[in-house]
């Protein structure tokens, strides 16, 4: 591949200058998968997993959490019961209402 970088313009530089740092990066992310895999595939042989042998659990990822209660003014505004209480929640409770009511 013969390139004459001395007739190129700025802008077709920079073009090839991107296109060379998504080469290498790719490259390297092979790499390390392909190391990855090997890796594995020699603990795997000797009765180990890769996370037992480096002490790092694997990472789990958890599902989206579920709606379980509904705003009675707009039905779409929900929430999982996680995490802190929207206003709307609070604002039903003081009005007298009660958890169950709010239950999709």
């Amino acid at each position: 591949m013969d390139i004459d970088l001395n007739e190129l313009s700025l802008k077709e530089l920079k073009d090839l200058q991107s296109q060379v740092a998504k080469a290498i990066n790719g490259f390297e992310d092979r790499r390390k998968k392909e190391a990855l895999a090997e890796l594995e595939e020699t603990a795997r042989a000797r009765g180990f997993s890769l996370a037992e042998l480096t002490g790092i659990a694997p990472v789990r990822k958890r599902s989206p959490a579920t709606a379980k209660y509904a705003n009675p003014t707009d039905p779409t505004d929900t929430w999982s019961g996680r995490g802190r209480k929207p206003r709307w929640f609070e604002a039903a409770l003081k009005d007298g209402k009660k958890p169950e009511d709010l239950a999709i």
